[in-house]
């Protein structure tokens, strides 16, 4: 049974990681962000911030972790799964800090599909950073229209969910995937 995949993505501080908690509460499959995790690892070799001291270097260990991801995915006995982030989020982050990147981010993106992406838009009463989320509001919202304009690059119509209470945008989304 081929299971559907569904991205949830947006700037930094849109929600994603509520949604992605909320949907498990309702007994949903769903595959978390990596990034913390990525970022963490290098710590503990020593690398305060990867993403700032190496960001080809933690580009490519996201994109291998979303590979694994989506592969993973598949194997789900359920009709389908949520993903925090997907494969495109890597290359819009890449293009955001205009950093060069290889041509397999590119075939990664194009060979490995979802099936429906919803996007959450940039909402400054709710927008918290902390010691790994360092962008400005302003920031986000730049970074935002590049996840916009890269998962259409790639063929996505992506859903913006609307800005309502953590539930009403869960079940927005449920509603979205019958």
């Amino acid at each position: 049974m081929k299971n559907r995949k569904i991205v949830i993505t947006g700037g930094p501080g849109t929600g994603k990681s509520s949604i992605i908690h909320k949907l498990e509460e309702k007994g949903e499959k769903c595959l978390h962000e990596i990034s913390r995790q990525v970022t963490l690892e290098a710590q503990k070799e020593g690398i305060a911030q990867l993403f700032l001291e190496k960001p080809l270097l933690f580009s490519e260990k996201l994109l291998e972790g979303r590979l694994k991801q989506y592969t993973e995915a598949s194997e789900f006995g359920s009709d389908h799964i949520f993903l925090d982030r997907g494969l495109p989020d890597v290359v819009a982050y890449m293009d955001y800090f205009n950093t060069e990147y290889p041509q397999v981010f590119e075939k990664t993106c194009q060979n490995n599909r979802y099936d429906k992406v919803f996007i959450l838009p940039p909402w400054k009463e709710i927008y918290i950073s902390d010691n790994e989320r360092y962008e400005s509001f302003e920031e986000a919202l730049k970074i935002s229209s590049y996840l916009y304009s890269t998962y259409k690059r790639y063929g996505y119509e992506p859903i913006e969910v609307p800005k309502l209470k953590v539930e009403d945008r869960t079940n927005f989304i449920l509603d979205k995937i019958e």
